[in-house]
């Protein structure tokens, strides 16, 4: 009895411990960060709008800093808005609107028509990247030099052949080419390739030192970014993702919290296989190395906004050499298939964050993609892998069933024994359990599926909120995207009724306190799933008719028993 009442408040406080968090989160007072700078020359301006700081020193070439002219430097971004660099190169792919600065030849803007932000709304896509100080996001990519040469920063002008690149139609890949001259002799190239379908972006900085002179130079990629997370609403499921700087370090992943940066920087790391990103519900940019050698790491805070750079090691070019820095950007949705192809032993896969239980999800959102890949529709996967799963513990639920199957059977002769020991706790708990053993029936029994079941509810939340596979995917009728709350909370009160139902099924707990706890398990769990995305609700539904089916088909095959 003990058990079962132990795995009772088990599950109710499961589910109160959800609604609790998610109410607690919503409401967390905000952290007022305090500025941390990599240069005195860096500020916030007075009117709240972050500089592109090109703060942090290039080690082993003389501590230049990132800049022009290897002098200290700042870049501000425009505080109107309404005002766009002067020198903007466009490229158009199947999958990807992108703006590059020439000013710096960098990208500054990336749109995805094929995800709209509401589906309301199909002819807003999403962006990523942007150049707007209310929205900065951009990526900064160069060469700085020793002793102040001059180099292919990203501050410095470089060119093109055209204004605007379209991916023509029977192309699998696109290529533009940025050039930069010197006046010590030095050229660069900035060459990105784009391909049919792909959100991953080549990068290849090449720097030529043509002069006579051996030239010292280290490469780096780095990204700024407006530390400005969505308001965390009870509602809405993308503001519980984590949003903000991730580094892998060849062998670990970590999410980096930014007010862990204001406060105490972590340390640089020189490694050869790991790479950063920004990350937000269901899309990233990152910036993965792809030289031998390894590259230093770092994440900072620069006032409002964090920073993350991966920097080559130094290198002098002999007169006629050249230095090559490869780099793989990937701006767009967190695509498990794409972003594993783009980095490949990288584990770039892991931006999509399933938590603790990744290694219950991740296999799970291979099964319903597997399935999905055949009827075409994720609410029907859904439901699917959950008959799925109920095979898979078909013995275990039968047993369990037949369990209380019996236990409905030995109803009378319960009441009959609460009845005669009313007045003696003790005597009735010895009386019960002399029942159960002379019937063989384990009263622990039917509560051991639920604990089974724990697991793969908490696996299925991550995989519906995470997988963008799954956002805006429609079911039928008037559920047209399964990772939100459905609109009209029908799936909610149906799979309350149905829970309803179940618990009729089975037989009414002996203790007045589980019987209590097992009605009001319903409404809590209805009241709870209210706001959960449509498809953890159609899953549970499905479970728990299923279930009803199971139990009732065992009742009936006990009854023809006796």
């Amino acid at each position: 009895m003990d058990k079962i009442r132990f795995a009772l408040w088990f599950g109710l406080l499961a589910s109160v411990w959800i609604s609790y968090s998610t109410w607690m989160a919503e409401r967390a007072p905000e952290t007022v960060a305090t500025t941390i700078v990599d240069s005195p020359a860096a500020t916030a301006p007075a009117s709240g709008v972050p500089e592109i700081v090109d703060a942090g020193a290039v080690p082993d070439i003389g501590n230049p800093e990132i800049g022009g002219s290897g002098g200290a430097g700042t870049e501000t971004i425009p505080a109107d808005t309404s005002t766009a660099p002067a020198r903007l190169l466009s490229v158009r792919t199947d999958v990807q609107d992108v703006l590059i600065n020439l000013d710096g030849g960098d990208i500054v803007r990336v749109d995805l028509p094929q995800y709209p932000v509401h589906k309301d709304r199909p002819d807003e896509p999403v962006r990523l990247l942007d150049y707007v100080p209310t929205n900065l996001w951009v990526y900064q990519t160069g060469m700085a030099s020793a002793a102040g040469t001059p180099a292919p920063t990203h501050q410095q002008t470089f060119s093109a052949a055209d204004s605007s690149y379209t991916l023509a139609d029977g192309a699998d890949s696109l290529e533009v080419r940025l050039t930069w001259q010197g006046s010590n002799g030095v050229s660069a190239e900035k060459i990105y390739t784009f391909r049919r379908g792909q959100y991953a972006i080549d990068l290849d900085i090449v720097a030529r030192n043509q002069g006579t002179e051996p030239w010292t130079a280290a490469a780096y990629a780095q990204m700024f970014r407006l530390h400005n997370p969505p308001e965390r609403r009870y509602m809405s499921v993308d503001s519980y993702s984590f949003t903000g700087p991730v580094i892998y370090d060849g062998d670990s992943y970590q999410k980096i919290k930014f007010e862990d940066l204001v406060t105490e920087p972590p340390a640089d790391l020189s490694i050869a296989n790991g790479w950063l990103a920004s990350i937000q519900h269901h899309f990233l940019a990152a910036i993965v190395p792809l030289d031998a050698e390894p590259n230093d790491l770092s994440v900072r805070a620069v006032g409002a906004s964090y920073r993350l750079r991966a920097q080559s090691p130094t290198i002098q070019v002999a007169p006629g050499g050249e230095l090559r820095y490869p780099l793989k950007l990937f701006v767009g949705p967190k695509l498990q298939d794409q972003l594993t192809a783009a980095a490949p032993d990288r584990e770039l896969e892991l931006t999509v964050d399933y938590g603790w239980l990744t290694a219950l999800s991740h296999p799970l959102f291979l099964v319903l993609e597997f399935i999905h890949d055949w009827v075409k529709n994720w609410g029907l996967a859904i439901v699917i892998t959950t008959l799925l799963i109920k095979l898979v513990f078909y013995k275990l639920t039968a047993t369990s069933g037949r369990s209380m199957a019996k236990m409905r059977k030995l109803q009378p002769r319960m009441k009959a024994l609460q009845e005669k020991h009313k007045d003696d706790r003790q005597a009735l708990s010895t009386a019960m359990m002399d029942l159960y053993k002379k019937e063989k029936v384990n009263p622990a029994a039917g509560c051991l599926p639920i604990l089974i079941q724990m697991p793969f509810f908490f696996a299925f939340y991550w995989v519906l909120v995470e997988s963008v596979e799954m956002r805006q995917a429609p079911f039928m009728l008037w559920i047209n995207d399964l990772s939100v709350r459905d609109p009209f909370f029908i799936l909610p009160l149906l799979m309350g009724a149905a829970m309803l139902f179940q618990m009729r099924l089975n037989p009414a707990p002996p203790d007045p306190i589980q019987a209590r706890v097992m009605q009001i398990m319903p409404i809590v769990f209805t009241a709870m799933f209210a706001f959960f995305p449509a498809g953890l609700v159609l899953y549970w539904l499905t479970n728990t008719v299923v279930s009803i089916a199971q139990q009732w088909r065992i009742n009936k095959l006990v009854a023809r028993e006796s």
